[in-house]
């Protein structure tokens, strides 16, 4: 295509993506940030053989409607819809499927090694990663390697000044991007006009073979110092070009053309500028650029939002983390380029000196909050549960082994909905749960939260694990109704009080003339929000049969178990059930292995059963529609219960 049509086709693409995601959701600006990159990739190069990698891949929705499934756009991040975020799987046009940062640039290594050695005749690989991603240490790792190795690919720094969600929160180290590559990168763009092709025409001869090269180097070299002085990226081994302007396809269209075409193995870095949420006023002044998006009137950008009943989780956790702070200078906050999303931006505005933002660097944050432990800080770190898994060996290594007090506040936890399985958080408490000295706590609902912010906060004698889920409270009249607390004037308490660790609770009992024999007698034993569905289920399995009594009990904590609960409920009860929202190697294998060694299992009086999200991937749609498939919604509670008290048959499946 020419230029011309091209220019047409982008302003096209970004309606098309706008109009879209007003109706679905989903991630916003940085679709609209890249929409002229992307078209220009896709022109240059020949997709699916040359391979396009997108870092974290939330910007892939001009992608997407170029490579085959703008028929299935409405679709976008619902249930048996297509992924918000490249998935090999969806189409041969995702090279490398993501979710988490800082990936593509070790994958298109790793692509560009495997087409070499197989002797393809194409070698293209393209990593398009952005200023955020590339502040993740596994970036570094892999452009280390690259230049070591040679291998030829082509890293596209997509630099829009966007290095936290949102950036520009306030913390220690002021309002500015949170990194110092980002204040680097940000150096380069105003210390050098944008390239032209022109003047890269002049540089490509870099890429030519030594002895053509040697005929200009020493003219190049001085020119080149004087503009620049060198670069980073240069110093890892990479050809840098740029900086240049990601919006101008007349200039980046040959320029890509070039690289496509040069015979050197030899890895570039192209450095474009873009702007989040280009061409759409009210993504280019939102404070968050309109990140991440739920439906909203196009003209206007107003998200349709339904009234909360209840404060999220993520603010109430804020809150009551601030509450901590002021009573004690030694409480800290540290997100990892998060501070949206696990509420650091809340926390911040109030104690912004107290406030820590590392950028995309889990590791860093779980080992740093170590090394304030050391100094008799509180340090809390707050990450996605399923981001916490980047941190794993500092988890072990820097805190457990050495016992120190690291409060590590899982957000997220759980199924979270419509960004599918790279954001789950079901596997926390089954990878935490392994290992020795931590305390590990969920909360049932907001008072709950609150009370466990405070016991976290007062507990000095080692790490502690808070998890909690996406969503909101519950509210006071459910927390009356359904959970049986007390409220004065109908309030939910603003302030948590310390719990005693390992210590859970019951919350439900049934009437005397229930349950008369023991086999009619069912324990609900839960940790976390699933108690709500529990009791749900409790009341509609007595509804459903009079002679069975349903006592419902929340353990609180997974480790320490709270033993003798669990032995109350063996001794009481002829059916035992766990729920959690968490993998197979969780809450409910911790407390069977109890039973197991306490002698409960041997008489073979007790029917055992837990009840976990199953061993699969469970795709995109709301929380609701995932825990239906992961059967762990008051229906399939109650469902369990009947068959394990033979009030409904479970089917024999027959061989054919």
């Amino acid at each position: 295509m020419d230029i011309k049509t091209l220019n047409q086709l982008a302003y096209e693409l970004r309606w098309e993506v706008l109009e879209s995601v007003s109706k679905t959701g989903g991630h916003l600006s940085s679709s609209l940030g890249v929409i002229e990159l992307t078209i220009a990739l896709h022109n240059v190069f020949s997709a699916p053989e040359d391979d396009i990698i997108w870092d974290v891949s939330h910007q892939c929705y001009p992608h997407k409607i170029l490579t085959g499934r703008r028929d299935r756009f409405s679709t976008l991040r619902q249930l048996n819809g297509i992924s918000g975020f490249c998935k090999r799987k969806e189409s041969i046009y995702d090279s490398f499927g993501a979710g988490h940062s800082s990936t593509s640039i070790s994958a298109a290594q790793g692509m560009s090694v495997g087409k070499s050695l197989l002797n393809k005749r194409r070698n293209n690989c393209i990593a398009v990663i952005g200023d955020g991603a590339i502040t993740g240490g596994m970036a570094y790792e892999a452009m280390n390697s690259a230049g070591y190795l040679r291998s030829r690919m082509i890293v596209v720094l997509n630099d829009n000044g966007q290095v936290s969600l949102p950036t520009g929160t306030q913390s220690a180290g002021g309002v500015v991007p949170a990194s110092q590559l980002s204040a680097y990168t940000s150096n380069l763009l105003v210390s050098k006009p944008f390239q032209n092709f022109r003047d890269f025409a002049k540089e490509i001869n870099r890429l030519l073979p030594g002895d053509l090269q040697d005929i200009n180097k020493r003219i190049d070299e001085y020119a080149r110092g004087v503009v620049s002085g060198g670069t980073l990226f240069e110093e890892l081994g990479f050809f840098y070009v740029g900086p240049i302007d990601g919006h101008d396809l007349e200039n980046m269209v040959p320029i890509l053309e070039k690289l496509r075409d040069s015979p050197s193995n030899k890895p570039v870095l192209l450095h474009i500028k873009t702007e989040k949420g280009k061409g759409y006023p009210p993504a280019e002044q939102a404070s968050d650029k309109m990140h991440g998006v739920g439906k909203f009137e196009l003209g206007t950008g107003v998200q349709f939002k339904g009234k909360a009943s209840a404060p999220s989780f993520t603010s109430i956790f804020a809150n009551s983390l601030i509450d901590a702070a002021t009573e004690d200078r030694a409480v800290v906050g540290i997100t990892a380029a998060m501070p949206g999303g696990t509420g650091m931006d809340i926390f911040g505005r109030r104690f912004p000196k107290r406030t820590f933002d590392v950028g995309i660097a889990e590791q860093h944050a779980v080992t740093f909050g170590a090394g304030m432990a050391c100094e008799g800080l509180k340090p809390f770190v707050c990450i996605y549960s399923t981001f916490m898994q980047r941190g794993y060996d500092q988890v072990v290594h820097d805190v457990a082994i050495q016992n120190l007090p690291v409060r590590m506040i899982l957000d997220r936890a759980g199924l979270v909905g419509n960004d599918g399985p790279t954001h789950h958080g079901c596997y926390d408490l089954a990878y935490m749960g392994a290992i020795p000295n931590l305390t590990i706590m969920a909360p049932s609902d907001e008072i709950e939260l609150r009370n466990m912010v405070a016991t976290c906060a007062a507990f000095d004698d080692g790490p502690t694990v808070l998890r909690y889920p996406r969503g909101s409270g519950y509210g006071p009249d459910k927390l009356q109704n359904l959970f049986g607390y007390t409220l004065e004037n109908d309030q939910v308490p603003t302030k948590g009080q310390v719990i005693e660790i390992g210590k859970g609770r019951i919350m439900r009992r049934p009437s005397a003339s229930r349950g008369r024999e023991k086999n009619d007698r069912i324990a609900i034993l839960t940790i976390g929000t699933r108690l709500h569905d529990a009791l749900v289920a409790a009341d509609d399995i007595e509804s459903t049969d009079p002679s069975l009594g349903v006592t419902v009990a929340d353990a609180r904590f997974m480790k320490p178990l709270d033993v003798d609960l669990v032995r109350e409920l063996v001794d009481q009860h002829g059916v035992l059930i766990t729920v959690e929202e968490g993998s197979i190697g969780g809450f409910g294998d911790h407390v069977l292995h109890f039973l197991a060694l306490d002698g409960a299992l041997d008489n073979g009086d007790l029917k055992f059963r837990p009840m976990v999200i199953p061993d699969q991937y469970i795709e995109a749609g709301t929380q609701f529609e995932q825990y239906d498939i992961a059967g762990l919604n008051a229906g399939h509670i109650k469902g369990t219960a009947l068959r394990l008290t033979s009030r409904i048959k479970v089917p024999v499946l027959q061989e054919e």
